[in-house]
């Protein structure tokens, strides 16, 4: 068998030498793919992130439609509505006046012009306090002063010019109350008379009252003025007795009709504060 040099490479048995030059040719070949691609890649990842955000941005301005308009579309000045011809509305500075004081329509019988009636004063059949119930008994109007008072009471009374002078009398439980509104032209007028006041106003009886409180016995008696009002009252009891500082319902019955009186005198200012206040507020 012979062996030759130089034969076809790759047969069964074969043996060659190898190309070193082709070997280092295809290496770099395939080095420079592998950079492209990691170039590419980067690219391509570049662009993923860039589209994300993108995508993110849109989004946010999908999630408010007015907000991507609203900070820079302003209405032009042919969309602004027209001015208006009605005047703008206009405010006071001057602070309102206080409301009437009740006290100033009664202190003078200028200012207070009310009626003065015993029903005014003294009204219905009855004066419910609480759960004390007091009956009104007899009533009494009368110009001379004097006579429905004790001398004494009675010259001060007509020494201030008192008008008149109106009397009702209420019963509860053998316990009778007199309580009398004078009249006078000022306030000053019937506040001299309670300083200078000594005596009492006579009680009232009749109607199915006896007569109590009368010369000799001992009563509860009380004297004060509101505006140009004097007010007084006689308590006691009903059967003679005398009454004494341990005899509470006398106390009671008569705080009762005095509390009540002064309110009612109050009332009057009252009435006539509002009505003017209504005529100023039209």
């Amino acid at each position: 068998m012979s062996f030759g040099h130089g034969g076809p490479s790759g047969g069964p048995g074969g043996s060659r030498t190898p190309d070193w030059a082709a070997l280092a040719e295809e290496s770099a070949a395939k080095s420079r793919r592998r950079k492209w691609l990691m170039i590419g890649g980067g690219v391509l990842a570049t662009a993923a992130v860039a589209a994300v955000v993108a995508t993110a941005v849109v989004s946010t301005g999908r999630g408010d439609p007015e907000a991507a308009t609203s900070a820079s579309a302003l209405p032009g000045p042919e969309e602004l509505p027209p001015e208006s011809a009605e005047p703008a509305p206009s405010f006071s500075s001057v602070a309102p006046a206080p409301p009437p004081d009740p006290m100033d329509f009664i202190t003078d019988e200028k200012t207070d012009r009310e009626p003065v009636t015993v029903e005014g004063f003294f009204p219905g059949r009855k004066l419910t306090s609480g759960d004390r119930v007091h009956l009104k008994g007899p009533t009494a109007r009368t110009t001379q002063c004097a006579s429905a008072a004790n001398s004494a009471l009675g010259a001060v009374l007509t020494r201030h010019g008192c008008d008149e002078l109106i009397r009702a009398t209420y019963t509860r439980d053998g316990v009778a109350v007199t309580v009398g509104v004078a009249v006078f032209s000022t306030e000053a007028e019937a506040k001299k008379v309670v300083e200078e006041a000594t005596g009492g106003m006579a009680s009232l009886s009749g109607g199915g009252v006896p007569a109590f409180c009368r010369t000799g016995v001992v009563c509860r008696r009380t004297t004060n003025s509101y505006g140009r009002y004097a007010y007084f009252s006689v308590t006691g009891f009903t059967d003679g007795r005398n009454v004494t500082k341990d005899d509470g319902p006398v106390y009671t019955a008569g705080d009762d009709l005095t509390n009540f009186t002064f309110h009612q005198i109050r009332h009057r200012g009252e009435v006539q504060a509002s009505a003017a206040a209504s005529a100023a507020t039209g």
